[in-house]
């Protein structure tokens, strides 16, 4: 059973990464699902820090559900929910500085925008 606890993070990402691993990606098909066409460089670094946040928080999100499935299974056991709630309250920090990671590059960007026009 605990080699099932530790596999199951990673058993979720792959059946979530799975889809892309089918199709024939190219890095010139990465590039234009992401934003990377013909994009100026800083364009460039700022769609791939919005992916990179975005998959981040998409990971926190999946982190949440995990822990709220092991409270549910816990069956009464106090052990299991200690874990789960660890689990969800690391998942929470981890989002929340997620979304102010993003409102920080948001704002300079907005910034560096406004001064170097």
């Amino acid at each position: 059973m605990k080699i099932v606890k530790k596999l199951a993070p990673a058993l979720m990402l792959l059946v979530l990464l799975a889809p892309l691993t089918v199709s024939a990606l190219t890095i010139e098909t990465v590039g234009n699902t992401i934003g990377l066409g013909t994009a100026d460089l800083k364009e460039t670094v700022i769609n791939i820090i919005q992916w990179i946040l975005g998959l981040l928080g998409l990971i926190a999100v999946i982190m949440i559900l995990y822990g709220g499935f092991i409270w549910m299974t816990a069956g009464g056991n106090e052990d299991k929910v200690a874990s789960a709630k660890k689990i969800i309250t690391a998942a929470v920090i981890g989002l929340i500085v997620v979304l102010l990671a993003w409102a920080i590059v948001t704002f300079v960007v907005g910034t560096a925008s406004n001064v170097t026009e």
